[in-house]
């Protein structure tokens, strides 16, 4: 039994490496990874970091040049200079000190709301994929009646109810991609259910979570991943819209969708005020997209099954 046991963290230690291999040998998987370590680098260090329910900040390393909420009207609407790189805002305000700070919202908001999204839909997903009949049908319409509503009319309704504010923002681009994730998941249950392990382990007499969670999950992993990936861009994007729309983050704080917004109105005598924030909104999504279709490109979830 144990030499068996051996044998199958072999293979796996073997796929792993194959899936690294893969992975550095893909081109555009690493140039997405490159543009998501730089913004997490950014999101992580661009501000000082204050700790929760403790008086005490923290400043590990910072390379923002000034304090992106402080004003000085004097310096109102300056273009690009070597003291400021991206200009200033209506207010005075440092916009590139405002874009590296508004990093860490996209990013906290990206990465915290498709993770609520990927529990909730990967569990959905999996049990309607094994258990199949009335709970497929079930859980199933109650995500395609979800899915019927363009994604950013449900967050808009789900925030405008609520009180606009990050938490709220972060639970409605949750509940918005759910049921995207739990179509992936139910489709590569659907996949997987019969295969010859999962049947060997229903002759051995395992529980259903035993099987849900030992055999099938761990073979949904790659279209998981991909789709994970992917939508974290579009949920970058769309809080970008919310804020920019008031229903987001809301000033002082730096948001690049709040600051598109604010610098609207002064695109004619300052296009700057909107041009880097929208430059990186493209990079950030760029990038995430560049990494999903990298990884599905190496996962290949039609390819081989891990067991």
């Amino acid at each position: 039994m144990s030499t068996n046991r051996f044998r199958l963290t072999d293979e796996r230690k073997a796929h792993y490496g194959r899936f690294i291999r893969q992975f550095r040998g893909n081109q555009k998987a690493m140039i997405g990874l490159g543009i998501i370590v730089a913004l997490f680098f950014v999101a992580i260090f661009a501000q000082e970091i204050t700790v929760p329910y403790i008086d005490v900040t923290v400043q590990p390393f910072s390379f923002v040049p000034h304090d992106p909420e402080a004003t000085n009207v004097q310096n109102r609407e300056q273009g690009p200079s070597m003291e400021h790189l991206m200009g200033t805002d209506d207010l005075g305000r440092d916009i590139f000190s405002r874009v590296l700070a508004g990093a860490r919202i996209s990013v906290l908001v990206g990465f915290t709301s498709i993770s609520i999204a990927m529990i909730f839909g990967t569990t959905i997903g999996i049990v309607a994929g094994y258990y199949q009949g009335l709970v497929d049908e079930g859980l199933m319409r109650a995500m395609d009646a979800m899915m019927s509503f363009p994604p950013i009319l449900l967050a808009l309704t789900i925030v405008a109810v609520m009180e606009p504010n990050l938490f709220n923002l972060i639970l409605a681009l949750a509940f918005v991609y759910t049921p995207f994730i739990a179509r992936v998941a139910r489709s590569a249950a659907l996949s997987v259910r019969n295969e010859s392990f999962v049947e060997a382990a229903v002759a051995r007499g395992e529980s259903d979570s035993y099987i849900i969670f030992r055999e099938v999950l761990p073979n949904c992993v790659g279209p998981l991943l991909v789709q994970g990936s992917i939508n974290v861009a579009f949920t970058m994007l769309l809080e970008a819209s919310l804020s920019f729309l008031g229903l987001g983050v809301q000033p002082p704080t730096p948001s690049w969708g709040l600051m598109i917004n604010q610098g609207w109105a002064f695109m004619g005598d300052a296009p700057w005020l909107v041009f880097f924030p929208a430059f990186a909104i493209a990079m950030a999504v760029i990038g995430f997209n560049l990494l999903g279709d990298g990884l599905r490109d190496v996962l290949d979830p039609k390819g081989e099954i891990i067991e």
